[in-house]
């Protein structure tokens, strides 16, 4: 079973940049969509972009033109620019595959952003 590692995390001002990764312990590269999600206290978790094998995006319009995902097939790593935090961007962030069946969830990364 892959299991998942998010990184980078931290305590951001408002308007700040974030890069996060997501290291899997095994090959994602026929995986076709990798996703990071978010979770904030109290509420559900959401899918805040996707990623195909062969690079194409989507993002909700709550991140879009702020938040970039990427991946690195030959290194198994899932990245995500964040930039012009906003304090609603606060939460846990984790990557994993967008369609069922998952992997185990890794830790998250906590991603607070200050006003």
């Amino acid at each position: 079973q892959v299991q998942l590692v998010e990184s980078g995390g931290g305590l951001v001002q408002a308007g700040g940049s974030r890069r996060l990764s997501c290291a899997a312990s095994g090959s994602i590269f026929s995986v076709d969509l990798m996703g990071w999600y978010r979770q904030a206290p109290g509420k559900e978790r959401e899918l805040v972009n996707t990623i195909t094998s062969g690079g194409v995006t989507y993002y909700p319009d709550s991140v879009k033109g702020r938040f970039t995902v990427s991946r690195d097939n030959a290194k198994n790593t899932v990245y995500l620019q964040m930039n012009s935090l906003k304090p609603e961007d606060s939460a846990v962030y984790y990557c994993n595959k967008v369609f069922p069946p998952r992997y185990n969830w890794g830790q998250g990364t906590q991603v607070t952003v200050s006003s």
